[in-house]
């Protein structure tokens, strides 16, 4: 016997879902269907339910992605001589 019980995942409906993440159900079965969320339709008749521990990896993944922007945003309003320095090996 295992020393710790195995958890069955818990699942959430779309709508609640949809509240924590601030954005509209039909958003949230797009992410499903796309596969950032992992879901299924369960029940009868099937309903959508979003697998609750999936939300951490979606979540680390869009502040890694708006992290990535920011830093593009910064390179690309940077000037050139604070990106390549004043050196004239680099044609300056």
């Amino acid at each position: 016997m295992p020393a710790f019980p195995v958890r069955a995942p818990r699942y959430l409906a779309p709508s609640q879902v949809a509240e924590l993440l601030s954005i509209g159900v039909d958003e949230v079965i797009a992410l499903v269907q796309e596969g950032r969320l992992r879901g299924a339709q369960l029940g009868s008749p099937p309903r959508w339910r979003v697998e609750e521990s999936s939300l951490d990896g979606y979540l680390a993944e869009e502040s890694e992605n708006s992290r990535r922007m920011a830093l593009w945003r910064q390179s690309q309003t940077a000037s050139f001589p604070e990106v390549w320095g004043t050196s004239s090996a680099h044609g300056t």
